[in-house]
């Protein structure tokens, strides 16, 4: 069973984990102190123009301005004096200190500002709206097979506005118009409201916020495979009931307060493995282990065998731990949301066969992801290539900072070399002319071996170069850190170069500190809407119950009710039709069952011409309910016949005429009362579709068959008589127009 777990216990953190049984298999931290720009929406002012790079900076309110490139820059915001047709430059589109609203497209990393876009999309629970870009827009590229055609066919009912744009996302699958269109309808009041508010106030501020994570995880990450979500905050499961209210009712059984004694997380076991999202390493059922490594431009994911011993060979053991490291490689993709080029070394295996399996088992545990994921194949050098698309900061960049000792390298300099290299500086300072001393401030274990193992190499430089050289170790210093300051000649006088040498102090702390500092007293933007309320809740479907096992049985038997007919037009005619299933069923129990089709059609004839001779039996054939009725019949139909022949011919011999005459006249006296019973179809359009209800509803006693045919105009109706069989109306070849043959074809 799939489950939503939210933690809110903590006013600092929140989580939310997707959970299946006890086993994690998505996470999402957002913490108080680091704020998402990611969707945001602001009012941002071009600060400056750089046609080398075709982009504008802009200044929107954050510490670093936002990178702005001229592809994402909508045509509608160009100067009037931007020329129509052919290369437009930067400069000639836009304009320095020009307005406009902006949505953040990529978050800020390391020294680079968030990507900015004016093509704003706003994301609701089935609709994305994008209000200013009309070119862009369909079906999710999640949704695959026949789902797309009905997504298709969904959006093609609603009323979107010109000029902008609509992206069906996989929770609006199998959703009615009303819904959808009730989702359209806040999305647009949510953008009227934003451009209302940007044309009060100048830029740079917050216009809108893109929701909290709690809201955020219930909307996207709510599926039907989701059967409970359990919040352990009352304060977050009331802003959570409330959403679900508005927008999603259906679900809100779902829905869910946690009070036990015991922490939620621990409760499902799911701790231990949250803290394997944040370590280097994670180690494989088998023995084998994954080690993650980031770099400036990708993410290396290393696959070591270690201890397993998880085949009977060299090969059977390497296919095994890359398959257990293919599947966890992708869980962990998504626990730590890591983004960009990445590249797996898995490990080597001779068979090209072992390899297809290990990318197709990569594949199968991607599919669930919700990223968009690019994958290669694996090279000659064991390699395999891919890129996942960057939903929003990975958990490193969110819950980690930056090592002040090692700057984020992972390792740092040993004591021996870091001394040797401060000794190095040391006479190169000491070389310059008119340097009076060298102060060195180093940590503790690196001036310790300067003033004992390299005491004779320091005084060699003192003699030599005339200067002197004052080591102060520092317990405030931590290896790879130093200082090393020269003094001048003019300034070796002054007091404070005069001080003892045990009353150095080092400078102030390293900036990354500093700038820690600064992040966590950084001020929250208030946004300018918090909040859209709906105008009406969300309209809840009708359920419609399906037939059951003996409804549809007798359904097939005794024809389809009144209320599963279909209305069809064909040609500018209305006309009453049945699905094409169970016309099909029909026509297959007609084929099997003729006797009562045909005996039905007599019957029908019957009432038509209200005939007077009723001593044939309409059919010819007997109407076979079982083998001993059926034998029956077929004898006394056999008997009444002879008796009948005997009667007309007793009668021919007194009247003196041949007894063929009489069937001839017979014959052609029906015809005429058949005729006369079915009117001229040739000038009426509407008997070009006359079937009667019984026919098209697919009932057992009253098909469309050869008793009676429907004619295109200029034809009639041609009735003969069959020896083998009593009267019966033959159909011609082309009886039926080609507009009925296809106004059935199209009905579902």
């Amino acid at each position: 069973m799939k489950r939503m777990l939210i933690n809110a216990t903590q006013q600092e953190e929140l989580r939310v984990a997707l959970v299946d049984g006890q086993k994690l298999y998505d996470l999402d931290i957002e913490s108080t102190s680091r704020e998402q720009k990611k969707s945001n929406i602001y009012k941002g002012r071009i600060v400056r123009i750089e046609p080398s790079l075709e982009a504008a900076f802009v200044d929107y309110g954050a510490e670093r301005h936002g990178f702005l490139p001229f592809k994402e820059i909508a045509h509608s915001l160009f100067k009037d004096t931007a020329e129509d047709g052919g290369r437009i430059n930067v400069r000639e589109a836009i304009k320095q200190d020009q307005e406009f609203i902006i949505q953040v497209e990529k978050e800020e990393r390391g020294n680079k500002g968030a990507a900015l876009t004016t093509f704003v999309s706003l994301a609701g629970r089935y609709l994305v709206l994008m209000p200013n870009n009309p070119r862009a827009g369909g079906v999710s590229r999640q949704i695959e097979g026949s789902d797309r055609n009905e997504a298709r066919d969904a959006m093609s009912k609603l009323n979107v506005p010109q000029g902008m744009g609509i992206i069906l996302r996989t929770a609006g699958v199998g959703k009615s118009s009303d819904e959808l269109q009730w989702d359209l309808d806040y999305l647009l009041s949510l953008w009227d409201a934003i451009t209302k508010a940007a044309n009060e106030r100048k830029a740079p501020f917050l216009i809108y916020q893109e929701s909290e994570v709690i809201i955020r995880a219930i909307r996207d990450y709510l599926r039907k495979d989701i059967s409970e979500i359990w919040i352990d905050s009352k304060e977050v499961y009331q802003r959570g009931y409330e959403f679900m209210q508005q927008v999603m009712p259906q679900n809100l059984h779902k829905l869910k307060l946690y009070d036990e004694p015991d922490p939620l997380f621990n409760r499902y076991q799911i701790e231990s493995q949250i803290e394997s999202a944040f370590s280097r390493g994670v180690r494989l059922p088998s023995g084998g282990a994954l080690v993650f490594d980031h770099t400036e431009a990708l993410l290396t994911i290393d696959i070591n065998s270690s201890r397993s011993t998880a085949g009977g060979d060299i090969e059977e053991t390497a296919l095994n731990t890359n398959l257990e490291a293919a599947e966890e490689i992708a869980r962990q993709l998504r626990l730590r949301d890591l983004g960009g080029l990445i590249v797996i070394d898995f490990i080597d295996m001779i068979s090209h066969q072992n390899q297809r399996e290990v990318e197709n088992c990569l594949r199968e545990n991607l599919k669930m992801d919700r990223a968009r994921v690019q994958i290669g194949k694996i090279s000659r050098f064991g390699l395999l290539e891919m890129s996942r698309q960057r939903l929003r900061p990975s958990l490193g960049e969110s819950s980690n900072i930056l090592c002040p000792r090692c700057q984020g390298q992972g390792t740092i300099r040993g004591t021996e070399s870091l001394a040797l290299s401060v000794l190095r500086i040391i006479e190169e300072e000491a070389m310059k002319d008119l340097t009076a001393k060298v102060i060195a401030q180093l940590p503790t274990d690196a001036a310790t071996f300067l003033l004992n193992e390299k005491r004779t190499t320091i005084s060699n430089i003192e003699h030599r170069h005339d200067v002197d050289i004052i080591l102060v170790p520092s317990p405030a210093l931590e290896t790879p850190q130093y200082l090393i300051q020269r003094v001048k000649l003019s300034e070796a006088a002054s007091k404070e170069y005069a001080r003892p040498s045990y009353d150095i102090q080092p400078e102030e702390k390293d900036t990354i500190l500093e700038s820690i500092e600064q992040q966590k007293k950084r001020r929250i933007e208030e946004p300018a809407i918090k909040q859209i309320i709906p105008d009406h809740p969300v309209p809840v479907p009708k359920r419609t119950s399906s037939r059951g096992l003996i409804n549809r049985l007798f359904g097939s038997l005794f024809g389809v009710p009144e209320e599963e007919k279909q209305e069809t037009i064909s040609s500018g005619r209305t006309t009453t039709t049945t699905k094409r299933a169970d016309s099909k069923r029909t026509k297959s129990s007609d084929s099997k069952r003729p006797g009562r089709n045909q005996k039905s059609s007599g019957r029908s004839r019957k009432r038509g011409s209200k005939a007077s001779n009723t001593g044939d039996d309409s059919s010819g054939q007997s109407q076979r309910r079982g083998r001993r009725g059926g034998r029956r019949r077929n004898r006394n139909n056999e008997n009444t016949s002879r008796g009948r022949d005997k009667q007309t011919k007793q009668s021919s011999k007194s009247s003196g005429t041949n007894p063929a005459d009489n069937e001839n006249k017979q014959t052609t006296n029906q015809a005429q009362e058949t005729t006369t019973a079915i009117p001229d179809q040739g000038n009426n359009p509407a008997a070009e579709n006359a079937v009667t209800e019984r026919e098209l509803q697919g009932n057992a006693s009253a098909q469309i068959n050869q008793d009676e045919s429907i004619n295109t105009p200029g034809q009639n109706v041609e009735i003969q008589q069959n020896d083998q069989s009593s009267q019966q109306a033959s159909v011609p070849e082309n009886g039926i127009s080609n507009d009925r043959n296809k106004a059935l074809d199209n009905i579902d």
